[in-house]
């Protein structure tokens, strides 16, 4: 619906600036646009929980070692953590209070996440609650494989870094160039709004953008 709304808005506006084809143009282009800025916020969100993860496992760890239920060791990591983690666990919390099983409602975090390692959280929460033994141990070797892996990650991060950077200035060039011509020299752009064609063209600019934004994206992306 917001995005229904966003798109809408945006039509109206581009009727009112510069007539049908720009409205069209930017309904066309909503959803996409929408896509990518969900994206990016759902992937700052993952990796913010993929940082406090290790400090989770400590705490979890810690409650079980001074005798709290699993459920107990929950509730108190979801009233110390920083957000997501808090909002994650408590939603765990919540949920099994209203009759749903701990086991599903943290695999259904790992996937909400999409992270491997809180999977393997979730998978020796289960095995534990199967056969037995001593759980707090498990989640301090589950832990220790956990930072050795975010170790590897921040350097791939780190390499990949330079990348990363040349990607944003590939995406920000053609609109500070288009910015500084129309300070440099307003008329210059104006067959763009003037005629079907430009329109045409600045459609295609902005889909050959898109495309090169969600592939500079892909080859700076790596999983682990």
């Amino acid at each position: 619906m917001l995005v229904v709304a966003g798109a809408a808005t945006g039509g109206a506006f581009g009727v009112l600036l510069a007539g049908p084809i720009l409205a069209l143009l930017v309904v066309l282009l909503a959803p996409f646009v929408a896509k990518l800025v969900l994206g990016m916020l759902a992937s700052r969100r993952r990796g913010a929980f993929a940082e406090q993860l290790d400090d989770s496992l400590q705490l979890l760890a810690s409650g079980l070692r001074a005798g709290h239920s699993l459920l107990r060791a929950i509730d108190a990591v979801s009233a110390d953590s920083p957000a997501p983690t808090s909002e994650e666990f408590t939603r765990v919390i919540n949920e099994t209070r209203l009759g749903r099983d701990v086991g599903e409602s943290l695999d259904d975090t790992a996937q909400r996440m999409d992270s491997d390692d809180f999977r393997w959280v979730a998978q020796a929460i289960a095995i534990h609650r199967e056969v037995g033994g001593n759980l707090a141990e498990v989640l301090d070797q589950v832990g220790h494989t956990i930072r050795e892996r975010s170790q590897i990650r921040g350097q791939v991060k780190a390499l990949s870094a330079e990348g990363r950077i040349s990607a944003l200035v590939l995406m920000v060039l053609p609109f500070g160039l288009g910015g500084f011509l129309l300070v440099a020299s307003p008329g210059y752009m104006d067959k763009f709004t003037q005629s079907p064609l430009g329109f045409m063209l600045m459609g295609v600019a902005a889909l050959l953008l898109i495309t090169g934004g969600l592939w500079l994206r892909k080859v700076v992306s790596f999983k682990f």
